[in-house]
């Protein structure tokens, strides 16, 4: 895939100021590569240093719209260009695999970039590597299992020791009882646990892939089983893709004006705010058609302008010109050309461009974003008073609320703006008004997060939009319940001698919210914290920003625990917020799914135990799971799959597991009289009946309804341990009796095969007792046989137990027809009289009774095999034993919410969270 892009041809440009052609394979950091305006696929990471351009990176970070690429800014002082950028770095930087849209060439020359990274080293690469080799999951089962297979090795010793005991005292050859070792040895292990494994993650991935939902780390479908908290994206994810303008709220002076709707066919009167709405975005204008971000495009279609390429020199710039409308009326300018822009960043929240007035030697600077960042770069003395109250107005009602700001800029400067710094241009704006989005809850959003409450799933929404939209969507979708009491936490930095603070407010829903404007909250600092405020953590959801948490988690680290397991919104979140939120959630163990579809969610998709993309671009290969289910439908088949594919692994390892200790049972009592089974014996239990089990035990589909428990995550769990200890004491009991007894049975003899079913002719007989038979071929081989194959049929059919995770065992069809395949024919060897079949399979002929009474021996075994299984997994009865017994759950998320509950001593958080301060914990007449 890397590879691929070294066999392109590349401009470099060398020492002495020459161009040459040569291979991309041959480029190495430092190079000078010079771009063409034509369309092709970076082969390398490099940092554009002049001109600028337009990248499709879809394929590399998710995103699905053009990104604008502009050179790094020259500058005087010697920090590091990486330093220099800080977050915003990345919108200088041409990441390999991409494909380059256009170019701009600045009007001294070419576009120009100094390649950085090659091949493997190259983000790409990065993204090959995290392909090819994901990272590793250290995941309970799989340790444990190393630990059982350890527990069986030992086993085997004992086993083999035996061996050498039981045969050196019979006089045995060297060579026969190397051979008895190597027998025993092979069989005491089991070695197609690992193949089972992976044939029931391989049938779980297809039956995924044929529901949409597709993974590239098919370990991780194990690790669904065990989700117990899922955090969302809320754009795309929860909401639809599309946003629609609803309207816009002007500024003037210092005070907001009347709202505006906007209706279709109706034109917009002109203002500043207009302009903005016109030439502030990252549209770009391809084949006619305009593309770029989908709030831009409708906030543009919105202005009623058209958009063209602004043309220089006779040739088309990377930027584009916005020009009145046909329908537009009163418009002072002719339009606004597009010549140096400030990308959107995440990090930042903001995007900002300088465009020159059609026509005159005006330029102007126009700035939107996330409202409470784009004041801050305004004049005070231009925003409204009551900016924080209609701010509020509108994002409780659940709409998308984008601030805009401008100032004419220095109309001196010439227009090549390049060299400007961002600091110099995004200063002394002023405030415009709101621009008002429209984004709608999906429709499979509430019947999904009520299916996973159901299943007593904890719900978190994670998202870069404004908070307090975020949490009228979490009280719409149902994430907030509407009996629970959502608080919302806004956490100040402290300034000079004011002490750090958290500021504490009651977020209601719209209608209450709007009864009550003076609603009163209360502001705590350090030094008025005491347990209270985590006494309610039980109680109350939290809300708060990206900003709030970091300035908790940096001056009130004890606050940290409560809001863990009851924070439930968080908005304003930057990529690596939202990356470092899943992973302080993980360190209270709980199980974390993060689902989303934008390139802000690659980083988190990464860390959570489970990513699910809802993007179909090939960014997605770096989440290990990708739905074209675009809503958030696909998790709960995903949990259900999860579960599923878990229960089924425990249930194979418990089979595997009872196959090897059945058959190191049976050849121990064997060995006890130098004999074994014969060769025919062996097939018939590891063909007929332990391959098709693995093949076929696995095709049980997930339950159609989540649990409101998750299955035991242990293999090492007191009811598996029970379990197992149980069945092998059958086995032991059932194979002993089986043993002793038919030797005490008066028609038995080792001599002579045939004493139990003597010859009417005599002739016959003495021709048939002087025939040769193998040492196999015994009373003892013909019964052992019989009870240890049912007993593997017994175990593969209690082992298959359906509910709650999986549907029941009858609707595995080709697995039902193979047990009653396998059973009758047990009872036809068991029962039929067919000497050449006899003779064949190494069997020697019993009485009827005897066998009827191993038949009932093996029937009562069943019985009690599945009234162990029902018993040792009702739930119930575990929950009144924990009870009785103070159990506590070792998981850190339990641990810190009984220390909640208790009011421990706060040193327990600190060996989670360590800082370098010592506070308290907030008080409950705060809240």
């Amino acid at each position: 895939m890397v590879e691929s892009h070294n066999n392109v041809m590349v401009s470099v440009l060398q020492r002495n100021g020459a161009v040459k052609e040569i291979e991309s394979k041959y480029l190495v950091p430092g190079d000078v590569i010079i771009l063409s305006e034509r369309k092709f696929y970076l082969p390398c990471d490099a940092l554009l240093i002049s001109g600028g351009c337009v990248i499709n990176e879809g394929m590399l970070t998710g995103e699905s719209v053009p990104v604008t690429k502009v050179p790094l800014p020259s500058t005087d002082n010697g920090i590091p260009w990486k330093l220099h950028s800080g977050e915003n770095y990345r919108t200088h930087i041409l990441y390999c695999g991409t494909e380059v849209i256009r170019t701009k060439p600045p009007a001294d020359g070419s576009v120009k970039a100094l390649v950085l990274q090659t091949g493997f080293n190259t983000a790409k690469g990065d993204l090959i590597r995290s392909i090819l080799y994901p990272k590793p999951m250290n995941f309970k089962l799989h340790r444990e299992v190393i630990k059982v297979m350890i527990g069986l090795i030992v086993l085997s010793v004992v086993g083999v020791i035996y061996t050498v005991v039981i045969y050196a005292r019979s006089g045995a050859t060297a060579k026969e009882l190397v051979l008895m070792v190597f027998i025993m040895a092979t069989v005491a292990v089991p070695v197609s646990l690992p193949p089972a494994l992976t044939i029931c993650t391989l049938y779980s991935q297809t039956r995924l892939k044929k529901q949409g939902i597709f993974c590239i780390s098919p370990q991780r479908i194990i690790v669904c089983g065990q989700l117990n908290l899922i955090c969302f994206d809320k754009t795309g994810t929860l909401t639809e893709d599309g946003l629609d303008l609803w309207g816009i709220v002007p500024s003037k002076g210092n005070s907001f004006q009347e709202a505006v709707s906007i209706m279709p066919g109706c034109t917009l009167p002109w203002s500043f705010l207009i302009g903005a709405m016109a030439s502030c975005h990252s549209l770009v204008l391809m084949d006619g058609k305009v593309h770029g971000d989908p709030l831009d495009i409708k906030m543009f279609e919105g202005t009623g302008w058209d958009l063209d390429e602004c043309k220089t020199d006779g040739k088309s710039s990377l930027y584009s010109v916005a020009t009145p409308g046909s329908q537009t009326l009163n418009v002072p300018v002719k339009g606004f050309c597009i010549f140096y822009q400030f990308p959107f960043s995440s990090s930042l929240q903001r995007m900002s461009v300088i465009a020159k007035a059609v026509g005159e030697n005006k330029l102007f600077v126009f700035m939107k974003g996330a409202p409470e960042v784009v004041v801050q770069f305004c004049k005070k003395e231009t925003v409204p008073e009551n900016f924080s109250c209609i701010l509020d107005h509108y994002a409780m009602q659940g709409f998308r609320v984008i601030g805009i700001a401008y100032k004419d800029y220095n109309s001196n400067k010439d227009i090549n703006v390049e060299p400007l710094q961002r600091e110099e241009v995004e200063s002394e704006l002023q405030f415009l008004g709101f621009l008002i989005m429209e984004n709608r809850v999906k429709s499979e959003t509430k019947p999904v997060l009520q299916e996973l409450k159901c299943a007593n799933i904890r719900t978190v929404m994670v998202t870069g939009d404004n908070l307090q939209t975020a949490c009228t969507v979490g009280m719409t979708c149902g994430m907030v319940p509407a009996d629970s009491t959502l608080l919302l936490l806004e956490a100040c930095e402290p300034d000079g001698e004011r002490q750090a603070s958290v500021t504490i407010q009651q977020v209601g829903n719209y209608n209450s919210h709007i009864q009550n404007k003076n609603m009163k909250h209360v502001i705590c600092t350090t030094s008025d914290i005491t347990w209270g405020f985590n006494e309610r953590a039980g109680e109350c959801l939290y809300a708060m920003s990206g900003k709030t948490y970091e300035v908790i988690k940096k001056h009130f680290l004890d606050m940290v625990p409560g809001i863990l397991l009851s924070g439930t919104i968080f908005g304003r979140m930057t990529p690596k917020q939202k990356t470092g939120i899943i992973e302080d959630l993980q360190k209270i163990d709980y199980y974390v799914g993060m689902c989303g579809d934008g390139a802000n969610d690659c980083g988190a998709l990464k860390v959570a135990h489970a990513g699910i993309s809802l993007s179909s671009l090939e960014a997605s290969v770096a989440s290990p799971f990708t739905s074209k289910i675009p809503n958030i439908e696909c998790i709960p088949k995903l949990l259900k799959e999860g579960r599923n594919t878990f229960v089924t692994s425990i249930s194979l390892f418990k089979y595997l597991i009872m196959y090897t200790l059945v058959e190191l049972v049976c050849m121990m009592l064997l060995f006890w009289k130098q004999t074994l089974l014969g060769s025919y014996h062996y097939l018939m239990q590891d063909i007929a009946i332990t391959v098709t089990v693995m093949l076929t035990m696995s095709l049980t589909g997930p339950a159609s309804k989540l649990a409101p428990f998750r299955p035991a995550m242990s293999l090492l769990s007191p009811p598996l341990l029970l379990s197992m200890v149980l069945h092998i004491s059958f086995t032991i009991i059932t194979h002993t009796s089986a043993f002793v007894l038919v030797q005490q049975q008066p028609w038995y003899n080792e001599s002579n095969i045939f004493s139990a079913c003597p010859f009417e002719n005599e002739t016959f007989a003495n021709s048939t007792l002087m025939m040769p038979h193998s040492q196999s071929q015994n009373f003892l081989t013909t019964t052992l046989l019989p009870v240890s194959g049912i007993n593997l049929i017994i175990a593969e059919c209690v082992f298959s137990k359906g509910r709650p995770f999986r549907k029941p065992m009858y609707t595995n069809y080709i697995f039902c027809i193979l047990i009653a395949a396998q059973l009758v024919g047990f009872l036809f060897i068991l029962f039929a009289d067919i000497d050449p079949l006899y003779r064949s399979m190494e069997l020697v002929c019993t009485p009827y009774y005897w066998r009827l009474e191993i038949l009932g021996m093996l029937i009562i075994q069943f019985a009690a095999s599945y009234s162990v299984e029902v018993f040792v997994y009702n739930r119930g009865i575990w929950l009144v034993i924990k009870k009785i017994f103070g159990y506590n759950s070792k998981s850190q998320y339990k641990k810190i919410q009984c220390a909640l509950e208790k009011r421990t001593d706060d040193s327990f958080y600190k060996g989670i969270f360590p800082s370098r301060h010592q506070f308290s914990v907030l008080n409950s007449d705060c809240v």
